[in-house]
């Protein structure tokens, strides 16, 4: 068995090689939290070994984070700061790669004024529409992590000591990204290609429709645009180079025809938005738009989610991960949607992805609306896979086609 330091060693490498596929004289953006010195200064070490041109580092702490929440006046959450915004606008046009590792406790903000946090998110995410667009473009390369930190590590596993809690966090984060396999980088190969021919089959079938029934009440239809194009694993940049937008990685995903969702879904697994947990809700849809929700957790925080601005009321994404995906299986809600999204199908209120629309990544706003592509300033996933989730398709010839049979792939 490979010792902690090594599998730490590994996890770096994977990021750096297959993650990123940092290049020669590449910079190397890094956004981690201060818990992460050690494991931010191995990628750091892997990055100059691949001929990195810099790394720079944006260091984040939950516990000042909330102490700005709690204290600070509202015009504050009003004026993202510009210096910052310009930062990454500039980084992203030289051809940076962004390394952002997500770990913030899912509970930072209990309590906080839920205008704040609203104001916040939709000031910061109008400053960062620019630096966005290329990376739902895929213009630049980007990634997504996790690593534990204790107050996170505390919430997935309560009931250990916080040094448990947080050994055990490792432990399982290790196993999602394959560094306790033999050759990772290997491991990571042979689990994009499974995922490349899920994609494939779904994109020569073209479907057109999805029905989604579940015992918990789900019960939605989706239509897509006929040139929507299913999307997974990896992806190129303008440069050809291929990256993995998030580590770990189990779904599918294309964007739905903003106007075609119709029917009532439920969540199956909590959500991590903004510091706050979102749970056992559920969302009905008429033509695309939420016309009526309800959250026994969080609901206040869900509101002000869905009245970001008027596409964060309807889906941007549609993902598929079987129930018996490595993370489903850990049987661990990670409180992290990195992790839960990739343990169940989900969907995603807010912003498309163009390249999940044939030429998308080359159209204008107004061309991606004209296919039915939506628009927003947010992209919040949310899990609604189950044990028992049936999906039937419907092909552009009109013949129905089983797509998940009680949680699993059914081809």
């Amino acid at each position: 068995m490979k010792s902690f330091e090594t599998m730490l060693s590994d996890y770096a490498r994977v990021v750096v090689k297959v993650g990123l596929n940092l290049q020669h004289g590449q910079t190397l953006f890094i956004k981690a939290p201060i818990e992460g010195v050690d494991f931010v200064r191995q990628v750091a070490k892997f990055a100059y070994e691949e001929k990195a041109k810099e790394v720079y580092v944006d260091w984040n702490d939950d516990f000042l984070t909330r102490m700005k929440y709690i204290n600070s006046p509202m015009e504050v959450f009003e004026n993202f700061p510009k210096w910052k915004a310009d930062a990454m606008e500039s980084l992203a046009k030289e051809g940076a790669a962004f390394l952002s590792i997500s770990s913030s406790d899912p509970e930072l903000l209990k309590g906080v004024d839920p205008e704040k946090i609203s104001t916040g998110n939709k000031a910061a995410a109008m400053a960062m529409k620019t630096y966005m667009e290329y990376a739902m473009n895929d213009l630049i390369t980007w990634c997504v992590i996790s690593i534990p930190t204790i107050n996170w590590a505390s919430k997935v596993f309560p009931h250990n000591s916080p040094e448990e809690a947080y050994k055990k966090l490792w432990d399982s984060i290790f196993k999602t990204i394959r560094v306790d396999k033999e050759d990772p980088i290997e491991a990571w190969e042979n689990h994009i290609k499974n995922i490349n021919n899920r994609m494939e089959f779904l994109n020569k079938n073209k479907l057109r429709k999805f029905y989604y029934t579940s015992s918990n009440g789900t019960d939605l239809t989706i239509e897509f645009h006929e040139d929507h194009l299913w999307c997974g694993g990896g992806d190129y940049n303008k440069d050809n180079t291929f990256f993995v937008p998030n580590m770990p990685t189990e779904e599918v995903f294309t964007l739905p025809l903003k106007t075609g969702i119709n029917g009532i879904v439920f969540n199956t697994k909590p959500l991590n938005y903004s510091g706050n947990v979102i749970d056992g809700f559920n969302l009905t849809f008429k033509d695309g738009r939420v016309v009526d929700f309800h959250a026994r957790k969080g609901e206040e925080i869900l509101k002000k989610l869905l009245n970001t601005d008027d596409g964060a009321k309807y889906i941007g994404e549609v993902a598929l991960v079987p129930f018996s995906s490595p993370i489903s299986k850990s049987n661990i809600t990670f409180l992290n949607t990195l992790f839960d999204e990739n343990a169940s199908c989900h969907l995603a209120l807010g912003k498309a992805y163009p390249p999940c629309l044939k030429g998308g990544d080359k159209m204008s706003e107004k061309e991606l609306e004209q296919h039915g592509a939506n628009d927003s300033l947010i992209h919040e996933d949310f899990m609604i896979g189950s044990r028992d989730l049936n999906i039937m398709g419907t092909t552009s010839d009109g013949k129905s086609m089983e797509i998940f049979k009680d949680g699993e792939w059914a081809f």
